[in-house]
């Protein structure tokens, strides 16, 4: 077990290991593609139920 200090009331301080950091990169064109598809479903998804809620109430 990897302890960075001990205290003086036998409290150990453990820390856990960082993994190392990488970066997002920017989304391909086919990417975005689909992104907007998914968006384009999503907001008609949407729609739909607040029409049907409309009506239903």
């Amino acid at each position: 077990m990897y302890t960075t200090t001990q205290l003086d009331n036998g409290t150990l301080n453990n820390y856990a290991v960082e993994p190392e950091m990488t970066y997002a990169e920017y989304p391909t064109l086919w990417e975005q593609k689909n992104y907007l598809k998914q968006g384009a479903v999503a907001a008609l998804f949407v729609t739909a139920l607040v029409l049907v809620s409309f009506v239903v109430s």
